[in-house]
């Protein structure tokens, strides 16, 4: 009854802006952490920002600093991740995870959208 779902990839010229949800349900408890991994052809899954639920606390990667933004639609439910002054280097598959913590423990991930930035 868990579920994460991701929305909002798509294909933008370099310069531009996408904004990526992550939509949760099904957790009895909102003391979670939601996570945007990102994966580009041929490297390591990178972590790129999180967001703590309960307070809206943010941490972000370096590379992403001052030009992504994560944002609590619903405290509760959705997050979202806008992305503005994208560059060909953010072209990768973009996964939410929830990092969820008490009963219902354990990490829970999203399909993935994909994100391709034009030169």
């Amino acid at each position: 009854q868990l579920q994460i779902v991701e929305s909002g990839g798509g294909l933008v010229q370099s310069g531009g802006s996408l904004r990526l949800s992550c939509a949760t349900s099904g957790f009895t408890l909102e003391y979670y952490t939601i996570h945007w991994f990102r994966q580009a052809p041929g490297k390591e899954r990178e972590g790129v920002s999180c967001m703590r639920i309960s307070d809206g606390r943010t941490k972000y990667t370096e590379s992403v600093k001052g030009r992504f933004t994560m944002a609590r639609i619903n405290a509760a439910h959705t997050a979202a991740l806008q992305m503005n002054d994208l560059v060909p280097e953010d072209t990768a598959v973009y996964y939410c995870k929830a990092e969820v913590r008490g009963l219902q423990a354990g990490d829970y991930w999203g399909q993935g959208t994909q994100v391709t930035v034009s030169s």
